[in-house]
C-alpha cells in the first residue's frame, strides 16, 4: 500500500521568536504548490501559540516537542498533552533519544506519554533506537523491539495503525554520521515486521516509520526511497529553510 510520507522538523531548544517566525515565513513561502507530503514544524512550547497561527490555513502542521502524561496537577514547568490539543498542536513528539538519555525517561514513562497524546486527539511521533554501543555488539534489533514492546504493544491495532515511529540511530544525531540507506531500511523493514506480526498485514503496511538520524537536503531523497522509510524527523537541517524545503521536495 502507498504510505503519505511525512517530514517533521524538529527545533529543539533554538531560535528566538523573532527567528522562528523568520524560519516559518521562508518555509511557507518556498513550499511547494503541490505538496503531497505532510509537513510538520515540532518548535519549543513558548513558540507554540504564535506558530498555530501562522500555520492556519496551510499545509504545514504545529507539533510540540514534548509534554506530560498528566492531565492537570503540581507539575512545575511542565505542559499536558490536553493543553496542547487545545492551543491547535496536532502531532507530539515521545520518547526522543534526548529525553530518554538526557532526563532518563523510561519505557514506561513514554508509554504513559504516549497514551496521554492519543488520548488528547493528537498524533504521537514516537521515537526509538540504539545507541553506538549497542550497534557494535548488534543488539540493536533486540534495543528497539524491547522499546516498542514496553511502550506501544499494549495498545489494539485501530490505535496502533495512527501512531508515527520515528527511528532514530542515537550514533547519528547530531553527530554528521548517517546511518546508510541499507542500514535505514534494515531497522525500517525489522521495525515494520515486528508490527505486522503482532498486528496483522494491514496495521503493518499502514504504520509510519521516519528515519530520525541526520536527515540533510543531500541525502533525504535516496533515503526516502526505502521502502519501509516513510519520511523523516529532521533535527538541525530543519533550522535552514532552503535545506528543510529541499528535505520536503524530496518526500513530495
Amino acid at each position: 500500500m502507498s504510505r503519505k510520507k511525512i517530514v517533521a522538523a524538529n527545533w529543539k531548544m533554538n531560535l528566538t521568536q523573532e527567528e522562528g517566525n523568520h524560519l516559518v515565513q521562508g518555509i511557507l513561502s518556498g513550499l511547494p504548490a503541490d505538496v503531497n507530503c505532510e509537513v510538520v514544524i515540532a518548535a519549543p512550547f513558548l513558540f507554540t501559540a504564535e506558530l498555530v497561527q501562522h500555520l492556519k490555513g496551510t499545509p504545514v502542521m504545529p507539533a510540540a516537542q514534548n509534554c506530560y502524561p498528566a492531565p492537570s496537577g503540581a507539575y512545575t514547568g511542565e505542559i499536558s498533552a490536553d493543553m496542547l490539543k487545545k492551543a491547535g498542536v496536532k502531532f507530539c513528539i515521545t520518547g526522543h533519544s534526548e529525553r530518554r538519555m538526557v532526563f532518563h525517561e523510561s519505557n514506561g514513562f513514554i508509554k504513559e506519554k504516549t497514551e496521554a497524546i492519543l488520548k488528547a486527539g493528537m498524533t504521537p511521533i514516537f521515537c526509538c533506537g540504539e545507541s553506538l554501543e549497542i550497534r557494535e555488539k548488534n543488539e540493536q534489533n533486540s534495543f528497539v523491539q524491547k522499546q516498542l514492546e514496553e511502550s506501544l504493544f499494549h495498545f489494539d491495532g485501530t490505535v496502533m495503525r495512527d501512531i508515527v515511529i520515528a527511528y532514530e540511530p542515537i550514533w547519528a544525531i547530531g553527530t554528521g554520521v548517517t546511518a546508510s540507506p541499507e542500514q535505514a531500511q534494515e531497522m525500517h523493514a525489522f521495525i515494520r515486521a515486528l508490527l505486522t506480526d503482532k498486528y496483522g498485514q494491514e496495521v503493518g503496511n499502514a504504520v509510519r516509520i521516519l528515519y530520525g538520524g541526520s536527515v540533510k537536503a543531500d541525502n533525504a531523497e535516496v533515503l526516502f526511497n526505502q521502502p519501509d522509510v516513510d519520511g523523516g524527523l529532521v533535527g538541525g537541517a530543519s533550522l535552514d529553510a532552503d535545506n528543510f524545503l529541499a528535505i520536503i521536495t524530496a518526500g513530495n
